[in-house]
């Protein structure tokens, strides 16, 4: 069985206990990934604090080159580590290679974006006044990872923070740590200074309490559940911890009558279905116009059945295992929650097989507003379809959320996708296009999706301070 090590202060060392990770296809312990205590943290983020002077005082050039490094590592070694997140997550071989390579092209984004951390100088209102406007790095950066993305999502916190000039401590999921492990060795192969990238496997009420409670930890970036944002919140009050925080999703679709159907069929299962629908950006909520109702219905429904479920390291797979049993148990009960509401199950449904946590894919028809699976985020291949007649109706109920993370939109009429894009209440919004996140746009959300932007220029603003420099008696 394979055994890691953490990885503190530029050295791989032995933990203080061990983690157990379970191949989500198999469900039998496949690794024992080594963890720190309160200790150990505290220990870090005190040698993050001693690397902070020298990281940020590279040249912005000099610390880019170290990202290119480590996107260089990242691609070399992609099918060993794509095969790894298969494993440890469930999602299929295909989607785990495009992870890999979308991380690596983060690493290359702010490998450059790093070198345009601006200034500038403001004309003065008084005479003998200059006044020069700096950016600096915030400080030492914790960042939490979820398990859904394992690598491009702390990719997303890591890079930005690291080309600002941050020292960053990674804290991965318990469910993936191993990713996190072979970035830690990329990271580790490009040769930063010790300190300046620190790994952290453990128990996340531990980890998280010191990074909370130390004022060395000067930020800290998460990606996770609402719930858990709302509490690191509160925890941040006692230190003003600065936080970016992308939080859950309850993405609508709008398709409307308009719409080019092979394009809303294919757009929304991608949108679905992609990572076994465990993605904050899923589309949780189809709303689909009368008029093209019935022929949009029957494209998903024999889509949605000609996809093959299995093992994400078997061919030609399109769905792969959910997380955990858990997780599959609350898709179980959204589905039965919206049949007894009187939703029509047009397929799926079904846990398959004893071994391993796999679900069928799932389209349930007409569901009523009032189901769970239309009022809680379903973290699951299934796909709730209702009807609509007007726009501002469809716009109406694709706002009627606390969340505000993700839309999608399907039609040909320009002038109805800017207004859309004007009035859907979302951080991303995709017209004809299911996969609109890109190193180089900014993504996040609104409402109780979240705090900030990450990826962009927005992404390297977020872990930058602006600092005012007043000169006087200037002649």
């Amino acid at each position: 069985m394979t055994r890691t090590k953490v990885y503190l202060n530029g050295q791989w060392h032995e933990g203080t206990g061990w983690l157990e990770v379970c191949n989500p296809a198999t469900g039998e312990v496949m690794a024992q990934a080594a963890t720190v205590d309160g200790g150990m943290v505290r220990q870090a983020l005190q040698d993050a604090q001693r690397a902070l002077p020298v990281w940020s005082a590279l040249p912005a050039r000099e610390r880019g080159r170290c990202l290119f490094k480590v996107a260089d590592h990242l691609e070399q070694n992609s099918e060993a580590i794509a095969r790894l997140i298969t494993q440890e997550n469930g999602k299929p071989l295909t989607e785990s290679r495009g992870e890999v390579a979308v991380a690596a092209d983060h690493f290359r984004w702010f490998a450059e974006e790093g070198r345009r951390a601006y200034g500038r100088i403001v004309p003065p209102q008084a005479p003998g006044k200059r006044h020069l406007i700096f950016k600096r790095p915030v400080g030492v950066v914790a960042a939490i990872s979820p398990w859904n993305f394992p690598l491009v999502l702390a990719a997303r916190k890591v890079a930005p923070a690291l080309a600002a000039g941050c020292p960053v401590l990674l804290k991965p999921a318990s469910a993936t740590p191993l990713c996190a492990v072979q970035l830690a060795a990329a990271i580790d192969a490009a040769g930063l200074p010790p300190g300046a990238f620190q790994l952290l496997v453990g128990r996340a009420e531990e980890i998280a309490g010191e990074l909370l409670a130390n004022p060395l930890c000067r930020k800290i970036t998460f990606t996770g559940s609402t719930a858990i944002g709302k509490k690191l919140i509160v925890g941040a009050a006692a230190n003003v911890t600065k936080l970016s925080l992308e939080l859950g999703g309850h993405a609508p679709v709008l398709v409307f009558d308009d719409a080019d159907l092979t394009t809303a069929v294919k757009g929304t299962v991608g949108a679905k279905f992609r990572n076994t629908g465990q993605s904050c950006i899923a589309a949780n909520r189809i709303y689909v116009q009368r008029g093209i109702y019935p022929r949009f219905v029957e494209a998903l429904i024999a889509t949605v059945k000609s996809l093959k479920v299995g093992d994400g390291l078997s061919p030609g797979v399109d769905i792969g295992a959910m997380i955990n049993e858990a997780g599959l148990n609350t898709a179980l009960t959204h589905i039965a929650d919206a049949v007894q509401r009187g939703a029509r199950l047009a397929t799926g449904g079904k846990r398959l097989g004893a071994r391993g946590w796999f679900l069928e894919p799932t389209v349930l028809l007409d569901v009523p507003e009032q189901a769970l699976c239309l009022t809680e985020e379903t973290f699951a291949p299934v796909a709730p379809v209702c009807r609509f007649d007007t726009e501002a109706e469809a716009i109406a109920r694709a706002n009627a959320t606390v969340y505000g993370l993700a839309a999608y939109v399907f039609t040909r009429d320009l002038n109805r996708a800017l207004r859309l894009g004007e009035q859907l209440e979302a951080g991303t919004i995709g017209i004809n296009d299911a996969v609109p996140s890109t190193s180089n746009c900014p993504f996040g959300g609104i409402k109780q999706s979240g705090w900030g932007r990450e990826l962009g220029a927005e992404g390297l603003e977020a872990f930058l301070e602006t600092k005012h420099i007043s000169l006087g008696g200037v002649d």
